[in-house]
């Protein structure tokens, strides 16, 4: 690992980060950050962001953890952040294969054993991150408890959407054209594009200020829009996972009412059929309701950490016996 660059001012995260280079196993470099708590550590939090998602996106949700007493570890997915871009087009959310995630998560591991992360780990999911994260639970991410921030495990789409995704999508990499944007798609930074009031994101003003402040100091951290490469292969995954049965791990899942993203009936059909599993739905909510206003969302933050303290008291509990 060597150290990479990592922007403090815009993030305004825990004084403890750290970011770091590494390779995956097909040789793409990836950045990973870190931030220590400081004192007696509850676990450590590791923190799969969305399609938009960096590490200096979240560096007050991180601060919010440290507050509790959890550190955390986040990775740039390839084709965001500073990690490798797989696209000519350096802003297109462009991948080969969804499977390719796993190796990134296996990567940010070795960064989390390298740097002895306390233990246990727990895993806070968003969006696309919790579509990654439930693969990797599955595969045996050693996590002790999970929270979903609005997952993506269908995407939101009309049925002729649907219809038409599917074939498109599929004859674009036929054709070697994946690299190509989604049709209605581009380049363009959706936050600077797209005013606060028309955003899909979060009625939080003072959240969205500091993702468009964070995209004029650091344009080169955002990305815009999906290519059919992307599609397709989430399209896949989302299809492939539904056929999965949950796994046993205690989690808490939290989607928005007015999410236009991702697709709540299949958040409430996994839901309903994980065992161990809390299910809220956040009335009025748009997709990120970790930063909605407490109007909207209440605290659900508090409720994540909430949920994980019981873990915790729950295998204290067991030990003993």
């Amino acid at each position: 690992m060597e150290e990479a660059k990592y922007y403090e001012d815009i993030a305004e995260g825990p004084s403890s980060a750290g970011a770091y280079w590494i390779q995956t196993d097909d040789d793409v470099r990836l950045r990973v950050g870190a931030y220590h708590t400081e004192g007696h550590s509850k676990g450590t939090i590791l923190l799969l962001l969305g399609r938009f998602g960096y590490i200096e996106r979240y560096g007050r949700v991180a601060q919010s953890f440290a507050d509790h007493g959890f550190s955390t570890v986040v990775v740039d997915w390839r084709s965001q952040g500073l990690s490798d871009r797989m696209a000519k087009d350096p802003q297109a959310g462009h991948i080969h294969s969804f499977s390719d995630y796993q190796k990134d998560v296996s990567a940010m591991m070795t960064v989390v054993e390298s740097l002895a992360m306390p233990k246990p780990y727990y895993l806070v999911g968003v969006s696309m991150g919790a579509c990654i994260g439930l693969r990797a639970m599955l595969d045996g991410l050693p996590v002790v408890a999970a929270a979903f921030i609005s997952p993506m495990w269908g995407i939101k789409m009309s049925a002729v959407q649907r219809i038409a995704a599917w074939p498109l999508s599929w004859a674009a990499r036929l054709a070697g054209q994946g690299h190509r944007y989604v049709p209605g798609e581009s380049g363009a930074i959706y936050v600077l594009e797209t005013p606060f009031e028309d955003n899909n994101l979060t009625h939080n003003a003072a959240m969205y200020d500091y993702w468009v402040t964070q995209a004029k100091n650091a344009p080169e951290l955002q990305i815009g829009g999906p290519t059919m490469s992307w599609l397709f292969e989430a399209l896949s995954e989302c299809r492939i996972l539904s056929s999965v049965p949950s796994p046993t791990t205690p989690c808490i899942t939290f989607c928005g009412e007015l999410d236009r993203l991702v697709d709540n009936d299949s958040i409430k059909a996994r839901m309903a059929k994980w065992p161990n599993g809390e299910f809220s739905m956040i009335r009025n909510a748009k997709h990120d309701v970790l930063t909605e206003i407490p109007e909207i969302g209440g605290d659900v933050l508090s409720q994540i950490f909430a949920f994980f303290s019981k873990m915790e008291i729950q295998g204290q509990t067991h030990e003993k016996v």
